[in-house]
């Protein structure tokens, strides 16, 4: 470690260089994962380096000693290429992809037009080849597709995985969009000659047959090959809009906003480490411990301004109306425009510990839902979501987050299970705004699928026939996007296709998780104890 730490100092190490360093795992044995360099800084005459280690969360990112940087591997950053020049004349623009393609496009206009001059060479024409969509996504499959507005949904609830037998389009007389990850659509593929065109079935609405084997605990959907969605025009599937009210724009990302400005947070009882920056002013920014008020989230800079703060602050519970409580479980309903302090105060809070979102000062077009727990000293947030007052896009939660000194106990689903009773309330199906980040993901991943198996496997036969549902009633049900009830089927692996007809499988081993993971959840939401009335946001008067 000596000889590590005297090569640190007898290089220069500078922002951008990489270089393994080392850190303990979850198992507390050391690795050497490859980190880059954001940031030097020296604190009493000793250097400290703040990484970011490649392939892992942002939240990860720390400042380390020379001692844990590995100099013998250690890669300088890439010198940048100087601006281009046009024709070799310095001064000159760089060309620009628009540009070029106006070219080409007016040379080719003017090779079609002009007359030969003289002997010209044949110019060889590159062969497009048509490419079927399934090469691009996934391997081939046999089975028939679900609506191509599936794959706008899946691409952008799941971004980051790609289940290998995911349904495909074969409306393949039509162009296909192909997706990228992020759920936008990249560019057109033309479709395959000399296919024949899939004759169009029911749609997701037709009933869906559930089989009763022998085994009580293992059953079939059926559900029938169903149309183009009507959410797709032209063949193209419809993409989720990916620049939503609170999406973070990651173009703008500079070595400020990479790096975490906030040391430590006291909040009530607990001490909290955040995870990302948060635009705190900047003069808070160089304290060890950056204190609030756990009541009205104001902060200060002391123990002792937060001690006289707390003998006039006179809030022992979230500013706005309490609309449910059962037990010590209350949730508060928190207007951004009457209440825009408070509201600007959780939106800082929340960022040390969302990278995904963007922070707005302008609190007025959002609801926030502050979820607390009651004790003999008052109220204390326990996390919070926040909605569009007025969304055109169906979403039903903005930013959700639980605080980590509660994560991994309920509160999460807790969270997403009282954003769709609302949706039930208001008569509505809601999606949360993409993206997603990756605890969010599988929390909601979780809470979908527990939902939808819920549903599926308290239906009960008929008249001695099998049990019947449908797609849309399932959305109905649960006010959950009909998009996010086909995603998840498809990343449960449930469907198949039998006989002509799609058929959703229920084994033992999901039936057995399903029950298992159910015996644990003991927080869930009681319709009984809501008591919200939803307000219709279009009129500005409400405002």
């Amino acid at each position: 470690m000596t000889k590590m730490a005297d090569s640190a100092s007898s290089v220069e190490i500078v922002e951008g260089c990489r270089l393994p360093v080392l850190r303990k795992n979850q198992e507390h044995e050391d690795e050497w994962p490859l980190a880059e360099i954001l940031s030097v800084k020296e604190v009493s005459s000793r250097k400290l380096y703040y990484v970011h280690y490649i392939d892992f969360n942002k939240r990860l990112d720390e400042w380390v000693t020379g001692d844990r940087l590995d100099m013998k591997k250690l890669q300088f950053p890439k010198k940048e290429a100087k601006t281009p020049t046009k024709n070799g004349l310095p001064g000159s623009r760089p060309s620009s992809p628009e540009r070029d393609v106006r070219k080409s496009l007016d040379l080719n206009a003017q090779s079609a037009t002009a007359p030969s001059r003289g002997k010209t060479l044949p110019t060889p024409k590159r062969k497009v080849e048509a490419v079927p969509l399934a090469t691009q996504l996934t391997p081939t499959t046999a089975v028939p597709s679900l609506p191509s507005s599936t794959e706008a949904s899946q691409a952008s609830v799941f971004p980051a995985v790609r289940e290998p037998n995911t349904f495909k389009s074969r409306e393949d007389h039509e162009p296909i969009s192909s997706l990228t990850t992020n759920g936008t659509a990249r560019r057109l593929i033309p479709s395959q000659p000399g296919r024949k065109r899939k004759a169009n079935c029911g749609g997701t609405d037709e009933m869906i047959k559930v089989l009763q084997y022998n085994n009580p605990q293992s059953g079939s959907v059926f559900l029938p090959p169903p149309e183009d969605s009507q959410d797709s025009s032209d063949g193209i599937p419809s993409a989720p809009r990916m620049t939503g009210s609170l999406v973070s724009d990651r173009s703008h990302d500079d070595i400020v906003t990479r790096m975490k400005n906030i040391e430590c947070i006291e909040l009530g009882r607990h001490r909290l480490k955040p995870w990302y920056f948060s635009p705190y002013p900047q003069e808070l920014t160089a304290l060890p411990i950056l204190y609030l008020c756990e009541f009205c989230l104001k902060y200060l800079k002391s123990l002792k301004c937060l001690q006289r703060h707390l003998t006039k602050c006179n809030l022992r519970h979230p500013p706005g109306n309490e609309i449910y409580r059962k037990g010590t479980i209350s949730f508060f309903e928190i207007d951004g425009r009457k209440n825009k302090t408070y509201s600007q105060n959780l939106c800082l809070l929340a960022k040390c510990f969302l990278d995904h979102k963007t922070l707005y000062y302008d609190t007025d077009p959002f609801l926030f839902y502050v979820m607390t727990e009651y004790d003999s000293k008052g109220f204390h947030i326990v996390g919070y979501f926040s909605k569009e007052k007025e969304s055109t896009e169906d979403y039903n939660v903005a930013c959700i987050l639980t605080l980590p000194p509660y994560q991994r106990r309920g509160y999460g689903k807790l969270l997403i299970e009282f954003s769709y009773e609302l949706s039930k309330v208001e008569g509505k199906t809601g999606t949360p705004e993409k993206p997603l980040s990756d605890l969010g993901l599988l929390s909601y991943r979780s809470y979908w699928s527990q939902t939808i198996l819920e549903i599926l496997m308290d239906l009960k036969p008929d008249n001695g026939e099998r049990p019947q549902i449908t797609i849309n009633e399932i959305s109905e049900i649960t006010s959950v996007k009909k998009e996010d009830v086909i995603s998840t089927l498809q990343y449960l692996n449930l469907i198949n296709y039998y006989k002509g007809q799609y058929i959703l499988t229920l084994s033992e081993d999901i039936v057995d998780g399903h029950e298992r993971a159910m015996q644990k959840r003991h927080l869930r939401i009681d319709p009984k104890c809501l008591h919200f009335t939803p307000k219709d946001w279009s009129k500005r008067g409400k405002w």
